[in-house]
């Protein structure tokens, strides 16, 4: 089963996303460490993902990329772990609803507030997230409820709402608002996400964050 399952990663990287979500699954796996200057660029990596990007795995001929796929795709590879809801059920609108709301809208908002991009006003109905900080909001709407993005059970979709914003409020371009931070609180207590941070840390610290600008 071990060899059934790789991981392509770097500890430094959204791994880290899918480290947690293979933590969860509780599944054995392969890790292939790559790096960022050699081994993610070859040729053999190159043939499983393109853009010579990690994270990746392979699962037997299955060879799946981007973090939120990824996590979508072991929650339903592995159905019984209960990480995503069965099909039928009200709850599955919801979970890809915000597990695909954080890999789009939230990716984008964030990525263009950290390299500090801006829009004009006229120009904002071509921004598919609108603003940062309508997106915020929404987000923030999201988890309101709680515990978890789905109501009262944690799914995959908790894994990767959850890592975007612990890496937002991380790096500063996510706000520490009290309800976000009250959600990750809840995340990071779980004895996957321990493991996770604790394997990825042993391989290589997280750089620290930097302040927030003004």
């Amino acid at each position: 089963m071990a060899a059934d399952l790789t991981f392509y990663t770097n500890p430094q990287s959204r791994g880290r996303i899918v480290r947690w979500m293979l933590e969860e699954v509780g599944e054995p796996y392969e890790t292939v460490v790559l790096d960022y200057a050699s081994t993610m660029k070859a040729p053999d990596y190159l043939a499983i993902n393109p853009m010579g990007k990690v994270p990746a795995i392979r699962h037997g001929d299955a060879v799946v990329t981007e973090a939120a796929a990824i996590c979508a795709y072991l929650a339903d590879a592995f159905p019984e772990k209960g990480l995503a809801p069965p099909l039928g059920d009200k709850a599955r609108a919801p979970y890809f609803r915000w597990l695909f709301f954080a890999a789009g809208p939230v990716e984008a908002a964030v990525t263009n507030k950290a390299l500090e991009v801006s829009f004009p006003p006229e120009k904002k109905a071509f921004v598919g997230y609108g603003s940062f900080d309508e997106t915020m909001d929404a987000l923030e709407r999201a988890i309101a409820p709680g515990p978890y993005v789905c109501g009262e059970a944690f799914t995959a979709a908790d894994v990767y709402v959850g890592s975007q914003i612990g890496f937002g409020m991380m790096f500063g371009s996510i706000p520490k608002r009290p309800g976000f931070e009250a959600y990750f609180g809840r995340l990071m207590s779980r004895p996957a996400a321990l493991r996770a941070r604790e394997i990825d840390d042993a391989l290589a610290p997280m750089p620290q964050a930097k302040p927030a600008q003004a």
